[in-house]
């Protein structure tokens, strides 16, 4: 409060209103808030111990803006001028339970006009938007300014607050609550037209400006409706409250700084200020304004567009993408090219970030190996956890062990700790079983070695089991412990890291080899650490792990992925300049003085931060390698037919599992070897250039069928992939933006269909190892786009 106000005498309220016939006093007069400039819900404040909603947790009414506080700081801040009504007809009432004894206070927060009551008069500060009665037994004698309410109790005040809009969706999920009738989590487009026809508040929030009342006769607003069904639901027959917020929050979100960017530079391009684009117009804007030639064609140069062939066909091509075939360029055409270029980032997500020194780790002794395996203890102490080892236990060596006489101790020892992740191996993992099931513990769990008493996970628990294919102690089939996590997989909870054999090479040989008991793999690539902090993700282990492959890769390498672009869109507005021409060319060699180079260079010579799993040379030898060409492939009719339909449905695939396609982790670069003729008819073919099921490789029995591609530059080279040098000793190989989306560990079973991730989605694709991942396997045309034509000699 201000000092001013607490300067002010608040008086005692009235006192309480007689019973009801129930015995139990009647519930304040509703506060009912709505705005002109812009909805916002406001909801009764819930008490904790007392009183029905609209109770305070003093037990008398309050009505706060979703979203706030009621110390006056706002989580959403209002644009500088709004119009409030308040409405202060009686609301519904409610059978209220008995109360604590009132406080005597009654406060106004918010808004520029003091509040006068008679309750006092109140000063209000700055920040927030907050009605209270402290043991509000009526409506009070409410004026603003003087002034007494309108007709039907409402009154109209101005709200000044400075800041930005930073939109707050709960009304909108609030809104999806009220259209989602069956209560399915999902909205069908029958019930969008029952809700808008039926309930004002919602047609006024999603169809503003529309009388729905008669929706099913008219067809203005019928249209309208099945418009704005079909732009959420992206094709799909029902529409989750994800989609359903998202939607509105891209709606409702506020300029940027780049809209007013763009706004400003096709203002320079529409010189004679009609308010639409010629095609002279933009070629003379390119030529004689950086700002502009920057903006819409970066690394062109178009100094000279009327004497240089490529440049001229590169700003035709960005006319004709822009303009959809029609003779000028209008600003909501502009705007709608950068936002469909700008959809999803076009950088990676950063880092994980996890705290590691301030994460509280609990270690069950028995079995994790602090004598029979201490590298695997030494890691994890050297990782930076706050640990605890709990070893006031014995070692569970025979079946049927009792348990339950030790979890009392362990209980005392968690409760004093109060740990963020509790981890187990082996042996021990019978103790952290008997936690869950005794309820004891329910948080992040780690469990190495899926003990023969774990049967069943308990539901909505983060939960990292590990387990390799060679484990002599606890032999388990990939098929059981796939059913025991699916349960958990779907509301994205659990995660199996698995590793198993490869297939075996013509002379018998595997590429790589499946964990023992003492798992190797957990020693390597930071992989234990990972998935101990893979139990704390807030999307879960299985993204997060994910999320950490890039960071497998030098910091070079991750600039140079994210500037070519991570996204199809984004890769097409970096690369692609020309509209397809008529000599229908796909191939166009790339400058060797440009950014574009040096980035493809980049990702080509990198190599890891970890020594890579497969090594057939020595770094040295690859390092004297030299590219003597790159070319930039444009297939129009293969990318809009197969890349951006694959890419929607993968990201559809994913928001239906509640999870967002993140670029850098569902998206990234790697390579593809191939003889000279398989390359031309990858890059020249206008439907699809891979073809997963019936090109085959010779390498289809080490992970399951499919296309076959590599992280690494160095492995394609060196493993003969890319077939004969030619007489100058030259070979080639792709570089191709991988739409991957959530892999599993490859299997030489896997015939083209993968297992099923959360039914009816299965995995996108498949990976030699899920720490780090050096060979993707791809089983759709769709999943790869063949980018860059390298020609390098070795």
């Amino acid at each position: 409060w201000p000092e001013r106000a607490r300067a002010e005498r608040v008086p005692p309220p009235p006192p309480s209103p007689a019973p009801s016939a129930e015995g139990h006093p009647r519930a304040p007069r509703g506060l009912h808030f709505s705005a002109a400039a812009m909805s916002i819900s406001m909801q009764p404040t819930r008490s904790r111990s007392h009183g029905p909603p609209g109770s305070s947790h003093g037990g008398g009414g309050g009505y706060t803006r979703r979203g706030s506080n009621a110390s006056g700081g706002a989580h959403a801040m209002l644009p500088v001028s709004t119009n409030f009504q308040v409405d202060l007809s009686p609301g519904p009432r409610h059978r209220q339970l008995p109360t604590p004894p009132p406080l005597p206070q009654f406060s106004w927060l918010g808004g520029s006009a003091p509040f006068h009551s008679s309750l006092g008069r109140v000063p209000p500060p700055r920040d927030d938007v907050f009605l209270g009665g402290q043991g509000m037994g009526g409506l009070p004698d409410v004026r603003l300014d003087g002034q007494s309410p309108g007709p039907g109790g409402r009154f109209t005040f101005h709200h000044d607050l400075g800041g930005n809009y930073n939109d707050n969706m709960d009304m909108y999920e609030e809104v999806f609550r009220t259209i989602d009738a069956d209560r399915n989590g999902s909205i069908s487009k029958l019930e969008l037209f029952e809700a808008a026809q039926r309930h004002q508040r919602v047609s006024s929030l999603i169809l503003p400006g529309l009388d729905c009342r008669s929706l099913m006769t008219d067809e203005k607003s019928f249209d309208a409706a099945d418009a704005l069904f079909d732009s959420i639901a992206g094709g799909k027959q029902r529409i989750k409250i994800r989609e359903f917020v998202a939607h509105f929050r891209r709606a409702k979100a506020p300029p940027s700084g780049d809209t007013d960017e763009i706004r400003s530079v096709y203002r320079l391009i529409d010189a004679d200020g009609n308010g639409s684009i010629s095609k002279l117009e933009l070629v003379a804007a390119v030529m004689r304004n950086p700002r502009v030639s920057e903006l819409l064609l970066p690394g062109v140069d178009t100094r000279n567009v009327l004497s240089d062939e490529e440049a001229f066909d590169a700003v035709n091509s960005i006319f004709e993408a822009i303009s959809g075939g029609k003779q000028r360029i209008y600003l909501e055409d502009f705007e709608e090219h950068f936002k469909r270029t700008a959809s999803l980032p076009v950088t990676p997500r950063p880092p994980s970030g996890a705290d590691r020194a301030r994460t509280r780790l609990f270690i069950i002794g028995p079995g994790f190996g602090q004598q029979l395996n201490p590298r695997q203890s030494a890691m994890v102490c050297s990782a930076g956890y706050q640990i605890q080892w709990f070893f006031n236990c014995p070692n569970p060596e025979q079946p049927n062990f009792p348990v339950q006489s030790y979890l009392g101790v362990m209980r005392q020892e968690l409760e004093a700790f109060r740990p963020d992740v509790v981890a187990a191996a082996s042996k021990g993992g019978v103790y952290l079983v008997g936690l869950w099931e005794s309820g004891i513990w329910r948080g992040p769990s780690l469990l190495l070695n899926a003990h023969p008493s774990c049967r069943e996970l308990p539901q909505g628990v983060p939960i990292v089991i590990a387990q390799g294919s060679n484990d002599e102690v606890y032999p388990t089939r990939r098929a059981d412990l796939e059913r025991l996590v699916s349960a958990s997989v779907a509301d994205n909870r659990c995660l199996l890291y698995y590793t198993a054999n490869s297939g075996r090479l013509p002379g018998g040989q595997f590429t790589r080899v499946g964990d023992m008991h003492n798992m190797e793999s957990l020693l390597l690539n930071d992989c234990l650490p990972r998935l101990i902090d893979a139990t704390r993700c807030a999307e879960g282990p299985e993204t997060h792990l994910i999320r950490t492959w890039s960071e497998r890769l030098g910091a070079d390498r991750r600039d140079a992925e994210a500037w070519l672009g991570l996204t199809p869109e984004a890769f097409r507005a970096r690369a692609y300049r020309r509209f397809p021409l008529s000599d229908d060319r796909k191939l166009f060699e790339v400058a060797h003085h440009s950014e574009e180079y040096r980035r493809v260079a980049t990702v080509f010579y990198s190599k890891p931060k970890e020594p890579p799993a497969y090594t057939l040379t020595p770094q040295a030898s690859w390092d004297r390698c030299r590219i003597s060409k790159i070319e930039r492939v444009e297939n129009w009719l293969q990318f809009d037919g197969s890349a951006r339909p694959y890419f929607d449905n993968l990201r559809r695939s994913l928001e239906d599992q509640n999870l967002a396609l993140e670029p850098g982790a569902h998206t990234f670069w790697a390579f593809h070897g191939a003889d000279e003729n398989a390359i031309d008819s990858i890059v020249s073919n206008p439907v699809a250039g891979f073809q997963p099921l019936v090109s085959g490789t010779r390498n289809s029995t080490l992970w399951g069928s499919g296309t076959y591609f590599a992280r690494d530059a160095k492995y394609v080279a060196d493993g003969g992939f890319c077939g004969n040098p030619t007489m100058d000793g030259s070979r080639k190989m792709l570089l191709c933006l991988m739409l991957t989306g959530m892999p599993c560990l490859g299997d030489p079973e896997h015939k083209g269909v993968l297992p099923f991730r959360h039914k009816p989605h299965r995995y996108h694709s498949s990976v030699d190892s899920l720490s780090s991942p050096e060979i993707f396997i791809t089983q759709h045309p769709g999943a790869a786009i063949p980018a860059y034509v390298i020609t390098f000699i070795s």
